[in-house]
């Protein structure tokens, strides 16, 4: 039969004119492993190459991307016919590195893994019966997973990789999303010295909206331990168990798990050190491990959170990896693990090289997870990590409903706390960066110096007003970023009083704006505003605003609460002493009228209040109490 499908092979390469040597060696060698690119089918009219000619490129293709195709296998299974998580954090890791390598040049090594959801469970249909009732993809032995990596951004010497993950099966056709990530990845020179990395240059919208977007990321990242230190430190000292009846709950060292591996020439990676995609395998067995002993089943593993790489292993060396599960919610628990290294059998001194934390849950017959028991945490360091699980809870749920949310999903006024407030400024400052990437802008009218494009999408009407003004940029930033000063050159704002400094970066406003057209009262906003300074030559000054909700300031009957989505301003510079200053805004309903009004050339209100706004440049540019005012 193999003989048989061989031969035919080879007859269809002699009916399409293009059998040469190569294509038999390279077809015999890959055809039945997983390859690292995804054979290209010919467009409807286009004609054959001529043999030995070179196919070009497609146009704006990123010469980072690497795509990867896998065979799913019995050996990539558990015993449950699913595919092994373990085995799917490997491709990724291979993956991402084979991108990042591509751009640096040189070798790569993993230095980190943002948090990953898995939107579908991995699973062999007839394998797991509860995946397919409930709803979710499954992908078991003879499907196909589909790995598309490529860096959006360069840093010094760090980038990210973005990575896609879907499966595909072969005989419906069928494509489905599996889980998104991003990595960071440090290129090395010899020694271990790093690498000075070239600029990436994006070339489509959606590669200059990653782009732009990886600084928020990059900067949410530096401020993890920040933000769960400070709600750590706001919440209640007492412990679930103190509120609820905990006389059922299972000791949390009895889910205790502690492995050892020893690192062979097979776990190494292209350098000699351990492959991180083994070392992420591994934490995730002694973690499932532990799962499983607080629920007696087996567990699904739901997402992990961060797993940070703070040193290298070799081979030879010895991996102690431990796993604890943390806290029992309702339906699901985090589980803790941590990889250490040592070199010798006798050696004392561990290494801590890498740490995680992952949420499991147990699905019933229906698919739907099941109530888990309560977790009594040892005293100490147990009750730390203990409360150090719900604080995470509660950031991943702040984190996937505000930064995971299409922009459109995301209610207009979220309502603040100090615990959310990294994503909500994240979510502010990628919402305009996403809308200043966008490339359908259409010159709509130009006044003099003003020009007013706008953008027309299928739920949004946006638009953008552009100026160049003969002032330094960080001298328009640090004006244009004080709304307290905004009255000045703005009529429609009749005062903004700072009500909380967030940080040095974000500050909370309530403003009160003139009355609108049919409307017999003010409007009021409570807006945040979240400023960036640029992160490369190249980049924007960044100040955006968007609506936010207070328990200190909720809606009064004299005013009429007005909201807003996406708006702020990018100030680029042009020269040491010139500026292009943009001002962008996606257009409410009760804003509309307004906006077209002005577009259609039957007011000139707009371009009248950036002209205003470019004489408050000009005038302030020199006082020195702005200049020492940051906002």
């Amino acid at each position: 039969m193999l003989s048989f499908f061989w031969l035919r092979c080879l007859l269809k390469m002699v009916k399409g004119n293009i059998i040469v040597p190569e294509d038999i060696l390279s077809f015999c060698c890959n055809g039945l492993q997983g390859s690292t690119s995804a054979p290209r089918a010919r467009e409807p009219g286009e004609q054959e190459e001529a043999p030995g000619a070179m196919a070009s490129p497609p146009a704006a293709h990123n010469p980072t991307e690497v795509q990867m195709s896998q065979l799913v296998l019995p050996c990539h299974t558990n015993h449950r016919g699913e595919l092994s998580t373990g085995q799917l954090l490997k491709w990724i890791d291979t993956a991402a590195c084979l991108s990042a390598e591509r751009h640096a040049g040189c070798p790569c090594v993993t230095a980190s893994m943002d948090d990953i959801y898995f939107e579908h469970t991995i699973s062999q249909p007839s394998a797991s019966p509860a995946g397919q009732r409930d709803g979710r993809s499954a992908l078991g032995v003879g499907q196909v997973v589909n790995i598309k990596a490529k860096v959006n951004r360069a840093f010094n010497s760090s980038m990210e990789v973005g990575i896609q993950v879907s499966y595909e099966d072969l005989c419906s056709g069928k494509h489905c999303s599996i889980c998104k990530a991003y990595a960071t990845f440090v290129a090395q020179g010899p020694l271990g010295s790093k690498v000075r990395l070239e600029p990436l240059i994006p070339q489509t919208e959606e590669e200059k909206i990653e782009y732009s977007i990886a600084a928020e990321r990059r900067r949410m990242r530096l401020v993890h331990k920040d933000t769960l230190k400070d709600l750590l430190t706001s919440s209640p000292q007492e412990t679930e168990l103190e509120t609820r009846d905990g006389s059922g709950a299972v000791p949390a060292e009895r889910t205790r798990v502690e492995s050892v591996e020893l690192v062979l020439p097979p776990h190494a990676n292209h350098q000699g050190n351990t492959f991180g995609g083994q070392i992420m395998a591994w934490m995730e067995n002694v973690a499932t491990i532990a799962a499983s002993r607080l629920c007696h089943a087996h567990p699904t593993l739901r997402a992990i959170e961060m797993f940070h790489f703070r040193g290298p292993s070799q081979v030879g060396d010895r991996l102690v990896l431990k796993a604890i599960v943390n806290n029992a919610f309702k339906n699901s628990m985090e589980v803790g693990v941590c990889a250490e290294a040592y070199g010798q059998e006798m050696s004392v001194s561990r290494r801590h090289i890498n740490s995680a934390f992952m949420t499991f849950v147990v699905l019933d017959q229906q698919g739907q997870p099941r109530t888990l028991p309560m977790v009594a945490p040892e005293p100490g360091d147990g009750e730390r990590r203990y409360r150090e699980a719900s604080a995470r809870k509660k950031i991943r749920l702040d984190r996937k409903y505000v930064v995971s949310c299409k922009q459109t999903e995301v209610p207009l006024s979220v309502p603040w706390d100090q615990s959310n407030k990294v994503y909500l400024s994240y979510n502010n400052v990628s919402a305009l960066k996403m809308l200043v990437a966008k490339a359908n802008w259409a010159l709509a009218r130009e006044k003099e110096k003003v020009r007013m494009y706008t953008l027309e999408e299928d739920k949004f009407l946006s638009f953008r007003i552009e100026i160049s003004v003969c002032i330094p940029a960080s001298r328009a930033f640090s004006l244009l970023s004080n709304l307290r000063r905004r009255h000045e050159w703005d009529s429609h704002y009749v005062s903004a009083e700072l009500v909380q400094k967030v940080d040095d970066d974000d500050m909370i406003y309530h403003v009160v704006s003139q009355k609108l057209r049919n409307e017999n009262k003010p409007q009021d906003f409570v807006i945040l505003a979240s400023r960036r300074k640029p992160c490369s030559k190249g980049d924007p000054y960044v100040v955006a605003f968007r609506s936010v909700t207070l328990p200190t300031h909720p809606a009064r009957a004299e005013f009429t609460r007005g909201e807003t989505l996406c708006s702020g301003f990018c100030i680029w510079p042009e020269s040491q002493d010139t500026s292009k200053v943009a001002y962008y805004n996606q257009a409410m309903p009760g804003y509309l009228t307004y906006v077209t009004t002005n577009v259609a050339g039957l007011s000139s209100d707009i371009c009248s209040t950036f002209e205003a706004c470019e004489k408050f440049l000009l005038k302030n540019k020199e006082d020195l109490i702005s200049r020492l005012q940051d906002f």
